[in-house]
């Protein structure tokens, strides 16, 4: 024990009554700790609890690892490390039969510490003494030969609330007298999310875009006959600036990538650009944990729709924004929609852990389904509604989920990126006979209509009228049509109509429900 005893005392200050337990060598077995804590969940854990050491073995933690420390905040005693999900590969990569468990976020301490000093000296490794739990079924405790000889026990428990913390209690010693405890909360990764960038309002430059009345920034308008200016070479970086710039909350909720497929006006956003989205959506669905598609609010709701039956089954929340007025203007209501989506985006992530696996448009304080939405207001901020079914949640000062109506987890997913467009929109008006009013559409090149019927799925029965004759021309040219309500609620029952059962014989398609 003498040579133990030297080496602790070459680096203790002052006289020590007994030197084989001095306080640096109590510092040293602590280090031991650090180390097997460090095999097991991070470099920037290890680090934290070597602080009471000296600076060159502080040296000696950050030489072991290239990856950049993780931040780490102290509450009492408790050390609460954020980790991102490229380090606890590393971590995982260079633990030796560690195992990759991000999604239970399990903590894998099969690594250890070669020695409890740190000095090249061979030392003889004391006995070893079996620890003392008080209580061993509510902690998992590693197997005594796989700590070191300083190191009596490290214990993990979950937390029981919530399946993106563990918390990991690390007790080091001798036998019953532990001279240190440390509890280390460890939190999940923030969740990678990519914002998909098309246009629309919200990235507008005011400056180029908008006039302002007398100077007053709170009176603008878009200029006359320009629709707004956008950058044709808009890159994503600069998009990133600008919304960590204007909305520095965003880094608090996930770990943002950006893509900008196109900027333009959302008039010119139709079938040709749905299919470049959902397959930009598609070939990153394993990459990211969620999506926010901003978009021009004139298109939207059409793009949401389209999207929401091409990418039907896709299992993680999209989520489509905009604004009525560009970010960089002071009354913008882009801040708090980017912030809102973001929100429902990662509710996964966070307290009360919603499921979100839909495609939905948050706007105005509302989260709406995609293919129940429709822009009803041009001048308001909540510009979007959805009359035909219940909102998904909405957001205050609280966010009140209403999880009953949300979407279940798909079974399957199966995408489509083949759209015909040829398919146009046909309302019935008393009065007009479809025979004059749209002639021979299947002949000029239509291949299917949305016919907009009265109430509950009623039309014109008389062969006067024309609709019955004219939908059975169409039919058998091949015409497809399915039925829809001019009405913004209730269900179609076109069966209680002695029209409405004519168009079905005819082979019309009708569903429960149908937002145009």
């Amino acid at each position: 024990q003498k040579p133990k005893a030297q080496n602790c005392q070459e680096n203790t200050t002052g006289t020590q009554k007994n030197p084989g337990v001095s306080s640096r060598c109590w510092s040293k077995r602590c280090s031991a700790v650090a180390m097997a804590t460090m095999a097991s969940v991070g470099v920037g854990v290890a680090a934290s609890l070597a602080r009471t050491l000296k600076q060159p073995q502080k040296q000696q933690f950050r030489a072991l690892s290239t990856t950049p420390r993780p931040t780490v905040q102290r509450r009492k005693n408790r050390v609460q490390l954020v980790a991102s999900s490229s380090q606890r590969k590393s971590v995982n990569s260079a633990t030796n039969g560690a195992k990759e468990t991000a999604e239970a976020f399990d903590v894998q301490a099969d690594a250890v510490a070669d020695s409890g000093t740190f000095d090249d000296s061979p030392k003889k490794a004391p006995k070893k003494r079996a620890p003392k739990t008080k209580n061993a079924e509510e902690h998992a405790i590693i197997p005594a030969n796989s700590l070191s000889a300083q190191t009596q026990t490290i214990r993990h428990t979950k937390y029981k609330n919530s399946e993106n913390e563990m918390v990991v209690t690390i007790e080091s010693g001798r036998g019953s007298s532990f001279m240190s405890h440390s509890e280390l909360l460890i939190m999940r990764p923030l969740p990678r999310v990519l914002i998909i960038h098309t246009g629309g309002t919200l990235g507008m430059d005011p400056t180029t875009s908008y006039t302002m009345d007398d100077g007053e920034t709170n009176n603008v308008h878009l200029r006359e006959g320009t629709g707004g200016h956008y950058e044709a070479a808009l890159k994503p970086e600069q998009v990133l600036h600008n919304l960590l710039n204007f909305v520095p909350e965003l880094q608090n909720f996930a770990n943002l990538d950006v893509q900008v497929p196109f900027n333009r006006d959302s008039c010119r956003v139709g079938p040709k650009e749905w299919i470049k989205l959902a397959k930009m959506l598609h070939e990153r669905r394993h990459n990211y944990d969620a999506f926010l598609v901003v978009h021009g609010t004139d298109t939207m709701a059409y793009t949401a729709s389209a999207l929401s039956i091409m990418l039907s089954g896709f299992g993680k929340p999209i989520i489509m924004t905009g604004s009525q007025l560009p970010l960089l203007l002071p009354r913008s209501d882009a801040r708090q929609n980017l912030i809102d989506s973001i929100t429902c985006a990662t509710a996964s992530s966070s307290p009360p852990y919603v499921q979100l696996c839909e495609l939905a448009i948050c706007f105005g304080g509302k989260l709406l389904r995609a293919n129940r939405a429709q822009k009803t207001n041009s001048s308001t901020y909540g510009a979007f509604s959805s009359p035909s079914y219940p909102e998904l949640a909405t957001l205050g000062v609280e966010v009140n989920w209403n999880e009953k109506h949300l979407l279940p987890k798909p079974q399957s997913y199966q995408p489509r990126f083949e759209l015909d467009p040829r398919v146009i929109r046909v309302p019935i008006v008393p009065g007009c006979d479809p025979r004059t009013a749209y002639g021979d559409v299947y002949g000029r090149g239509v291949r299917g209509i949305v016919l907009e019927a009265f109430g509950t799925g009623n039309l014109p029965d008389l062969p006067s009228f024309g609709w019955i004759p004219w939908l059975r021309q169409q039919r058998k040219k091949g015409l497809i049509v399915y039925l829809a309500s001019q009405c913004v609620n209730g269900e179609l029952h076109p069966e209680l109509y002695r029209s409405g059962a004519l168009a079905l014989e005819m082979g019309v398609e009708s569903g429960p429900q149908m937002t145009p």
